[in-house]
């Protein structure tokens, strides 16, 4: 029972879009329709407002944080074993990706994965941190980091402890992030991904 309590606490956590609530707070129009259409930082970003778009990645990650937090502080406590840890590292993702308080119509999850896995153990948010960084570096392409960190987030964490459900479920949130990312697939096999600087028409 703790195990589907916590889940569904996570997956709650989740559902919070920041991007829809920053906007909402600053008087931006809702994500959902300009762009991208997905309701992320580099979608409010295309709004010129730089603060909002922090303001919505620190608020995505910031959540993907707390609910595994939560469930690593007062899940013991109550029963929460690994696998309930494993759903609700899944629930909170699964949350952002179909929040029930916005229409299941989330975003790609990239900043809720990195909250997550600094949770996890803040060595693993920073090695997969790291491979963002050095792949954006020098190709230049955010979604082509984002897809390289999804695929290195599982193996890095079987190295530091070993292949468990909590690994099983890490490696589902990366297939899961990759599926959400299929359009920036499709572009950068056609070579029309923008690059990082790039500025993007609202529209």
């Amino acid at each position: 029972m703790a195990n589907l309590l916590f889940a569904l606490a996570a997956y709650l956590i989740g559902s919070v879009s920041f991007a829809v609530v920053v906007s909402r707070a600053m008087r931006l129009p809702d994500p959902h329709t300009y762009g991208s259409g997905n309701p992320g930082a580099t979608n409010v970003l295309r709004t010129g407002n730089k603060k909002a778009a922090l303001l919505t990645l620190l608020g995505d990650g910031l959540k993907g944080w707390l609910a595994v937090w939560l469930a690593q502080r007062f899940g013991p406590d109550h029963g929460l074993d690994q696998t309930g840890l494993a759903l609700v590292v899944i629930a909170v993702f699964l949350g952002h990706l179909f929040p029930v308080f916005h229409r299941f119509a989330g975003g790609k999850g990239v900043a809720t994965a990195a909250g997550i896995l600094f949770a996890i153990h803040p060595w693993l948010g920073l090695g997969t941190l790291a491979t963002w960084l050095i792949i954006a570096f020098f190709f230049r392409y955010s979604s082509l980091a984002a897809l390289v960190s999804a695929l290195f987030a599982p193996f890095f964490y079987v190295l530091m402890f070993g292949p468990n459900v909590v690994a099983a479920a890490i490696a589902a949130m990366s297939v899961l992030l990759i599926v959400r990312h299929r359009q920036n697939i499709a572009k950068l096999l056609a070579g029309q991904e923008s690059r990082i600087g790039e500025k993007k028409k609202m529209g």
